[in-house]
Order: structure tokens, then C-alpha cells, then sequence
């Protein structure tokens, strides 16, 4: 009757859990009738008496099944006419793929991934990881009763602010961190202080989607401002009528611009002489290969009104949702009364974790360790890219990050043919016109990442890529060959 996939990733009970729900629903399973005894049923789909017996009191607790003393588990009686049709999810068509929303069996699979965002997930420290993870569980599980601290675990506080002092210059106090669950919920937070007085906030552009997203879905208005070499443009800054601005200084995103300190400086006197603010995303600040560290904006003006915001996703793990804002001292009051009484967003559990991961050293040797994978293969694109696209490519934002952005010549289509293009040859590409306020923008843009492959796969991606790009014959890649 029951039909369980072992290799799925859902797990067993969860399977079973289902199907009967969907025929009690369906009236498949009519009402009254017997389930067959956990020991029956475990020997039937070759699975443990626990899988069985866990199913069976979800469904009881959920009301679809009841009990009888001595004789087993029944279908409860429904109400025919108050239940909704059971239908299974249609997938959705090809205009408007959502491929969050899809399984991990059944999302795209490519020989080679580009995306900008994508780690390899060899680099995560899995043995120490799981070892402060049970301790942690060991040593707060009285803890796990209530709530945690409103801004994150003091102790992970603690090691955030001696970490951001020593490494980006970065001057507070623990009580000014607030640790978040990514940067969209640290966003969110700044938006709650800025809605009423400050609805304007400028963007970079070309510049991450994301907080134009964020930002607007609190009802504020994101305003692009044009990106030079030398940053965001003040000029155009100081026209767009905004009192707050959204950078990433330390690696632009997507260009990979550092923003000068002279250019720095006059960032912090446009907000300190108008009374403005600006949001600091330190951008892949630990990734860079050439030359020291930049300095943080909030190092150049502590007393000032920068919002620093940093995260652990591109160095550590982006599903553990672990992030840290640095708020303005001066600010704390206003936070504390409109979200004085949240509470953390973030796994008590988790923070303990990378409190003692930190604690004992391991994450600034993580650092080094990963920025030196990281650097090999940035170093394997900049070869692969001079050696099969040549002249026909010029490379943009390079020494640091995650990715490059490729400006090709020659390239005679369009930039949604060439990701499809690229796709149907196992290439996954994320589109340039993405970082672009309102999309468009040139087809001959490309945003190369090399975080999630290894240097040999860089270039065997990087030679069928420049195929593509040229219109040279490529076969075409069948998924899960």
C-alpha cells in the first residue's frame, strides 16, 4: 500500500506520515478501519518498529487516526464535506521556475557551477563542528526551556567584537553587537529604525538585489545610485535626496571595486555633516588575495552612524544563518525600544557552537585555511579565462571574493540565450542583469564565481563556456549523466 524511498532525503516517517494522511483524505482508508499493527507494518516496508511507531503518534496527536486499548490505531471519522480535494503540487511552468521551492532531487544539476554565491562544501569543519555542537547541547540544555539573550549570546558577543577589533579595525563594545540570522534579517532591523524617519535609502547599482528587496518590502524606497570605480557615486549620491546609503566597500558587489579611503572619508563627511547614516556590508572582507585587509568604514568614524554589518555565510556555512550587526552607540536606546521585546533569531545552540569555535582559534585558522583553496582557484579562472577566451575577455573585480565579472566582445546575444544556452551545455550562470536595478543592462557581462568546483573543473568549465559564448557546436548536457 505504502511505497518509501530510503534514498530520499525526506525522511521515513515523514514519507509514511503522508501517504496515509493523503489516503485518509482521499477516503482510501475509510473510516474505522484497522491500520496494521506497527510490528506488520515495519516488517512490510523492511523499516524499524521506531519509524512505525513515530508515524502512527503524529497521526494520532494530528487527530487522523485514534487508538483502542489492546486493539490498535483506527481512521478517525471526517466530516466529507470539509475536506479539501487532496492534490498533489503541479510544477510550475517554465516562465516561472522557483527552484527554492523544489526538492533537492529534482532542482537542475550542472557539470560546472558559476554561481557567485556557492562554496565547496568540502570546507566546511564538519569533526569540530559537530564536537562543540554536543557540547554545547550538553552544557545548555537547561537553557533550551526558555528564551536566549535579545542580541545573541553574550559569549559569541564577546568573541565577535575581539575578532572585528583585531581583524577589520572595527571599534565597539559587545553590547553594540546584535548577532542575526543572515543579512536579510539584519536589514529588516534597520529598516524597523528607518522607516518613519529615513524612507529614502540609496543602492548601489549595479549592486546586490537583495536589500533593494528587503528594503522596498518594508515599504521604503531604494533608490539606485551609479557605481564607479571609486565606489558609489557622492555626487550622485548627494543628489538622490537619501539620507542613508547601502555600501559594499571592502569588495563591491558585483564589480569588485574597493572603494579608496579618500573616497572613505568623504562617504563619512556626507553622513556626518548632513546627519545621515550609512549601512556597511562588509562584503567578503576576509577574501582577498593581494595586498592587506581594507580597513571597515566604522573603523574611520566609531562615533559616527554606521551600521556595520558582516556574516559567516561566505567563509563558513550560509544554512547555518548566522550573521552580527555592530549597531551606532548611539542608536542602542531607539533598538532596545522597538525590539526590546523580540527574541534572538538565531539557534541558542548554534551560537554556543561558534563560540567555542571561535574561542579556541579554529575560526581565524578556517579563515586562512579557506582563503587559501579560495585564492588557487581564483588564481585556476584568471589562467583558464587568458588562456580560452584571450583577448576577447576583459576580467573586472579580480583579487578578491568569491567571483569575477567577465566584459566580452563579440558576443552577439542576448543574455537570457546565452544562460539558456549555457545551461543546456551544463553551465550554471547567474545573470549579470540580476545586480541591475530594474534588469537589462549589457549582454556582455558575465559573473563568474569559483567557490563551489575545484581548479581542474574551473578550467574545463571556463574552455566549454568560451564554446558557448563563441556559438561553437556544444553537445548537450543530460543532468544526472
Amino acid at each position: 500500500m505504502f511505497i518509501l524511498d530510503h534514498n530520499a532525503p525526506e525522511p521515513l516517517y515523514v514519507q509514511l506520515s503522508r501517504q496515509i494522511r493523503e489516503c485518509v483524505l482521499s477516503g482510501k482508508m475509510p473510516a474505522d478501519s484497522k491500520l496494521p499493527s506497527v510490528r506488520d507494518l515495519a516488517a512490510e516496508l523492511s523499516v524499524s518498529r521506531n519509524t512505525v511507531e513515530s508515524t502512527y503518534l503524529e497521526l494520532h496527536a494530528e487527530g487522523f487516526i485514534y487508538a483502542r486499548p489492546r486493539s490498535g490505531y483506527f481512521v478517525s471519522t471526517l466530516d466529507r464535506g470539509l475536506v479539501p480535494p487532496v492534490s498533489r503540487p503541479r510544477p510550475r511552468g517554465p516562465g516561472s521556475p522557483n527552484l527554492a521551492d523544489a526538492p533537492p532531487q529534482a532542482r537542475p544539476v550542472f557539470l560546472y557551477d558559476f554561481h557567485p554565491a556557492r562554496l565547496d562544501h568540502e570546507s566546511f569543519p564538519a569533526p569540530l563542528w559537530r564536537k562543540y555542537y554536543l557540547e554545547s547541547l550538553r552544557d545548555h540544555s537547561p537553557a533550551l526551556a526558555g528564551y536566549g539573550e535579545m542580541q545573541g549570546l553574550q559569549r559569541l558577543r564577546v568573541c565577535i567584537q575581539e575578532y572585528l577589533e583585531r581583524s577589520r579595525g572595527v571599534v565597539c563594545s559587545p553590547d553594540q553587537v546584535v548577532i542575526c540570522a543572515g543579512l536579510q534579517h539584519a536589514l529588516s532591523i534597520v529598516a524597523g529604525l528607518f522607516r518613519q524617519s529615513r524612507p529614502r535609502v540609496a543602492v548601489e547599482n549595479p549592486g546586490y538585489f537583495l536589500p533593494r528587496l528587503v528594503l522596498r518590502n518594508h515599504g521604503m524606497e531604494a533608490v539606485p545610485v551609479p557605481v564607479r570605480s571609486g565606489g558609489m557615486d557622492l555626487d550622485a549620491l548627494r543628489q538622490s535626496g537619501c539620507s542613508v546609503a547601502y555600501v559594499t566597500p571592502s569588495h563591491q558587489f558585483p564589480l569588485g571595486h574597493v572603494i579608496p579611503v579618500e573616497n572613505r572619508l568623504k562617504l563619512i563627511e556626507w553622513a556626518t555633516e548632513e546627519g545621515h547614516a550609512v549601512i556597511e556590508d562588509d562584503y567578503d572582507s576576509e577574501l582577498r588575495y593581494q595586498g592587506e585587509p581594507i580597513p571597515s568604514l566604522q573603523g574611520l568614524s566609531p562615533g559616527g552612524n554606521i551600521f556595520y554589518m558582516g556574516t559567516f555565510s561566505k567563509i563558513l556555512s550560509p544554512a547555518l544563518r548566522l550573521s552580527y550587526m555592530v549597531l551606532p552607540q548611539a542608536t542602542l536606546p531607539e533598538y532596545r525600544r522597538l525590539f526590546g521585546d523580540y527574541q534572538s533569531s538565531s539557534s541558542l545552540l548554534e551560537q554556543s557552537t561558534l563560540a567555542r569555535f571561535m574561542e579556541h582559534g579554529h575560526w581565524e585558522r578556517h579563515i586562512r585555511r579557506v582563503r587559501t583553496g579560495c585564492k588557487k582557484k581564483h588564481d585556476a579562472l584568471l589562467r583558464a579565462i587568458g588562456r580560452h577566451f584571450g583577448d576577447s575577455a576583459d576580467i573586472i573585480g579580480q583579487g578578491a571574493g568569491l567571483h569575477v565579472v567577465l566584459r566580452l566582445s563579440g558576443v552577439s546575444i542576448g543574455e537570457r540565450e546565452l544562460v539558456d544556452r549555457a545551461g543546456e551545455a551544463g553551465i550554471r550562470l547567474f545573470p549579470f542583469s540580476e545586480t541591475l536595478d530594474g534588469g537589462g543592462g549589457d549582454s556582455n557581462m558575465l559573473l563568474l564565481g569559483f567557490g563551489a568546483m575545484q581548479p581542474e573543473e574551473i578550467d574545463r568549465g571556463v574552455e566549454l563556456l568560451s564554446r558557448v559564448c563563441s556559438g561553437r557546436p556544444v553537445e548537450p548536457f543530460a543532468a544526472g549523466r
